[in-house]
């Protein structure tokens, strides 16, 4: 359970706030993807991914431990058989937040939050495939670039050597 927030709970009592999270990451569940206060989805968001990482594990005791926040057994099946298996392989950050305007009525600040069900790309995989692409060209590169790099070499001494005989010449006549 993420740590207790110091000052006014959303709501009203500790009991209260924990059943509207609970309520909000239920509806989160069910439609992907909800439009609520920006403090509500800062607040939901380690209750949700908590969810999603107890669904990832898959066994009775998680699905028992779900049940216990979450109480309507259709959506908690949708969490373990759809969206456990979406997030199987990201290690974490299941829920994004989008800042959007203000409410209409009293100015609040909205926000979405949204369940992450794009495959996961992992970085390190994307720097170690960058590394051994690198590593092939650089092995591959200096086989072709070497003759290059001698011929150059080889050349300007040929082309330096007559006109040095010519200009020698031209000294030696005056």
């Amino acid at each position: 359970m993420p740590t207790p927030t110091k000052g006014p709970r959303l709501g009203g009592s500790p009991a209260h706030e924990r059943k509207m999270l609970n309520n909000l990451a239920a509806q989160l569940f069910e439609h992907k993807s909800i439009t609520t206060t920006v403090t509500k989805a800062k607040r939901l968001r380690p209750v949700a991914e908590r969810l999603v990482t107890f669904a990832k594990r898959g066994d009775l005791a998680a699905r028992r431990r779900v049940l216990q926040q979450i109480t309507d057994k259709g959506i908690v099946h949708e969490l373990f058989t759809s969206i456990a298996p979406a997030v199987a392989e990201r290690p974490g950050g299941y829920t994004r937040i989008t800042k959007i305007g203000p409410r209409k009525g009293d100015n609040a600040p909205m926000a979405v939050i949204e369940l992450v069900l794009e495959p996961y790309s992992p970085k390190q995989a994307t720097v170690k495939e960058a590394e051994v692409a690198t590593a092939a060209a650089a092995e591959a590169a200096p086989a072709e670039e070497a003759p290059a790099e001698e011929t150059p070499a080889v050349e300007p001494d040929v082309e330096s050597g007559p006109q040095e005989d010519e200009a020698q010449a031209a000294a030696d006549d005056k």
